[in-house]
């Protein structure tokens, strides 16, 4: 089949509001993820160097701010970002927030 279709909610679930859809989308190396997080969350520190996954932040609605290697960038909704595979972030939303995380090599 030259397509996949899912609902987001559907995902796996690697943590409340942290939908992981690479599986169910059957991507060969695209991650997709929906984030929904409440006002206030933090997200871990992490970098993708061991295997150079870039990903880019699309912001639907709310406030975030991303750390980016001590960088504070502010999104809101309609904002996007690329963070390369190399470079620590760390996510934390000022508000409730949804947000889409796509990555790949």
């Amino acid at each position: 089949m030259s397509y996949t279709k899912t609902y987001y909610a559907d995902g796996d679930e690697k943590a409340p509001g942290l939908y992981f859809l690479r599986e169910d989308l059957d991507c060969e190396n695209l991650g997709f993820t929906v984030i929904e997080v409440d006002a206030g969350w933090e997200g871990i520190e992490h970098d993708h160097e061991s295997d150079g996954q870039e990903e880019v932040y699309y912001l639907l609605d709310g406030a975030v701010t991303l750390d980016i290697e001590g960088d504070e960038v502010s999104l809101e909704p309609g904002d996007a970002v690329r963070v390369a595979g190399d470079t620590a972030r760390k996510m934390t939303a000022q508000e409730a927030s949804t947000l889409v995380a796509v990555g790949a090599p």
